[in-house]
Protein backbone atom coordinates (compact mmCIF):
# COMPACT_ATOMS: atom_id res chain seq x y z
CA UNK A 1 0.00 0.00 0.00
CA UNK A 2 1.34 3.30 -1.07
CA UNK A 3 1.33 6.30 1.24
CA UNK A 4 -0.60 9.50 0.02
CA UNK A 5 1.65 12.22 -1.39
CA UNK A 6 2.18 15.60 0.00
CA UNK A 7 3.48 16.90 -3.38
CA UNK A 8 -0.47 17.60 -3.85
CA UNK A 9 -0.47 19.22 -0.74
CA UNK A 10 2.56 21.24 -0.67
CA UNK A 11 1.99 23.63 -3.43
CA UNK A 12 -1.38 24.76 -1.67
CA UNK A 13 0.37 25.28 1.39
CA UNK A 14 2.86 27.57 -0.01
CA UNK A 15 0.24 29.36 -1.90
CA UNK A 16 -1.87 29.85 1.17
CA UNK A 17 1.44 31.31 3.65
CA UNK A 18 1.91 33.46 0.81
CA UNK A 19 -1.99 34.89 0.63
CA UNK A 20 -1.32 34.97 4.56
CA UNK A 21 1.64 37.38 3.82
CA UNK A 22 0.09 39.54 1.69
CA UNK A 23 -2.81 39.61 3.87
CA UNK A 24 -0.77 40.42 6.92
CA UNK A 25 1.14 43.14 4.65
CA UNK A 26 -1.86 44.56 3.71
CA UNK A 27 -3.28 44.54 7.22
CA UNK A 28 -0.38 46.82 8.67
CA UNK A 29 0.17 48.98 6.22
CA UNK A 30 -3.90 49.61 6.00
CA UNK A 31 -3.97 50.70 9.40
CA UNK A 32 -0.92 52.03 9.67
CA UNK A 33 -1.72 54.51 6.83
CA UNK A 34 -5.39 54.96 8.39
CA UNK A 35 -3.83 56.08 11.32
CA UNK A 36 -1.50 58.42 9.84
CA UNK A 37 -4.28 59.78 7.82
CA UNK A 38 -6.55 60.44 10.41
CA UNK A 39 -4.24 62.16 12.56
CA UNK A 40 -4.18 65.59 11.28
CA UNK A 41 -7.91 65.39 9.95
CA UNK A 42 -9.11 64.47 14.03
CA UNK A 43 -6.16 66.97 15.26
CA UNK A 44 -4.05 69.03 13.18
CA UNK A 45 -2.18 70.73 16.85
CA UNK A 46 -0.79 67.29 17.77
CA UNK A 47 0.12 66.78 14.48
CA UNK A 48 2.05 69.69 14.01
CA UNK A 49 3.47 69.08 17.71
CA UNK A 50 5.63 66.44 16.52
CA UNK A 51 5.87 67.00 12.43
CA UNK A 52 6.27 70.33 12.84
CA UNK A 53 3.91 73.70 11.87
CA UNK A 54 2.59 74.22 8.88
CA UNK A 55 2.03 76.82 6.39
CA UNK A 56 -1.09 75.74 4.87
CA UNK A 57 -3.18 73.20 6.81
CA UNK A 58 -5.58 72.63 4.14
CA UNK A 59 -2.72 70.88 2.23
CA UNK A 60 -1.73 68.73 5.05
CA UNK A 61 -5.43 67.58 5.89
CA UNK A 62 -6.21 67.12 2.40
CA UNK A 63 -2.92 64.42 1.94
CA UNK A 64 -4.36 63.08 5.16
CA UNK A 65 -7.44 62.44 3.72
CA UNK A 66 -6.04 60.79 0.51
CA UNK A 67 -3.70 58.79 2.47
CA UNK A 68 -6.95 57.28 4.37
CA UNK A 69 -8.87 56.61 1.21
CA UNK A 70 -5.69 54.60 0.17
CA UNK A 71 -5.84 53.03 3.90
CA UNK A 72 -9.58 51.96 3.49
CA UNK A 73 -8.47 50.08 0.42
CA UNK A 74 -5.59 48.10 1.51
CA UNK A 75 -7.96 47.05 4.71
CA UNK A 76 -10.66 46.10 2.21
CA UNK A 77 -9.13 43.98 0.28
CA UNK A 78 -7.05 42.56 3.90
CA UNK A 79 -10.62 41.98 4.66
CA UNK A 80 -11.67 39.86 1.97
CA UNK A 81 -8.06 37.69 2.25
CA UNK A 82 -7.60 39.31 -1.78
CA UNK A 83 -4.38 40.88 -3.57
CA UNK A 84 -5.00 41.55 -6.50
CA UNK A 85 -1.99 43.26 -8.65
CA UNK A 86 -3.88 46.41 -8.61
CA UNK A 87 -3.75 46.55 -4.76
CA UNK A 88 -0.09 45.36 -4.25
CA UNK A 89 0.70 48.19 -7.08
CA UNK A 90 -1.32 50.76 -4.91
CA UNK A 91 0.37 49.16 -1.58
CA UNK A 92 3.92 49.24 -2.74
CA UNK A 93 3.64 52.81 -4.87
CA UNK A 94 2.25 54.69 -2.02
CA UNK A 95 4.83 53.52 -0.43
CA UNK A 96 7.41 54.75 -2.46
CA UNK A 97 6.02 57.99 -3.56
CA UNK A 98 5.59 58.42 0.14
CA UNK A 99 9.16 57.51 0.94
CA UNK A 100 10.41 59.80 -1.97
CA UNK A 101 8.83 62.75 -0.82
CA UNK A 102 10.06 62.36 3.13
CA UNK A 103 13.52 61.94 1.72
CA UNK A 104 13.43 64.97 -1.02
CA UNK A 105 11.87 67.29 1.23
CA UNK A 106 13.77 66.61 4.31
CA UNK A 107 16.50 66.71 2.45
CA UNK A 108 15.89 70.03 0.86
CA UNK A 109 15.49 71.90 4.62
CA UNK A 110 11.51 72.19 3.34
CA UNK A 111 9.88 69.28 6.41
CA UNK A 112 11.91 68.29 9.43
CA UNK A 113 13.79 65.15 9.67
CA UNK A 114 11.06 63.20 11.92
CA UNK A 115 9.43 62.31 8.39
CA UNK A 116 12.32 60.00 7.78
CA UNK A 117 11.10 58.03 10.62
CA UNK A 118 7.96 57.61 8.22
CA UNK A 119 10.31 56.94 5.35
CA UNK A 120 11.93 54.41 7.54
CA UNK A 121 8.62 52.62 7.81
CA UNK A 122 7.36 52.67 4.06
CA UNK A 123 10.79 51.27 3.13
CA UNK A 124 10.56 48.26 5.56
CA UNK A 125 7.14 47.90 3.84
CA UNK A 126 8.19 48.18 0.32
CA UNK A 127 11.30 45.45 0.70
CA UNK A 128 8.14 43.89 3.06
CA UNK A 129 6.33 43.37 -0.36
CA UNK A 130 9.22 42.61 -2.41
CA UNK A 131 9.73 39.81 0.15
CA UNK A 132 6.11 38.86 -0.32
CA UNK A 133 6.50 39.25 -4.77
CA UNK A 134 9.37 37.25 -4.48
CA UNK A 135 8.20 33.97 -2.36
CA UNK A 136 4.95 34.01 -4.75
CA UNK A 137 6.53 34.67 -7.99
CA UNK A 138 5.36 31.06 -8.86
CA UNK A 139 1.70 31.69 -8.19
CA UNK A 140 0.91 35.00 -7.68
CA UNK A 141 -0.56 36.70 -4.64
CA UNK A 142 -4.30 36.03 -4.94
CA UNK A 143 -6.70 33.66 -3.44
Amino acid sequence: MSQPSTLSVEPELARAGRIRLATVLLWGQGLYYFVTGVWPLVSISTFEMITGPKTEDWLVQTVGALIVVIAITLLTAAWKRRSPPEVVLLAVGSAGALTAVDVVFVARGMIPPIYLLDAAAEVVLIAAWAWALFRGSHGGLTA
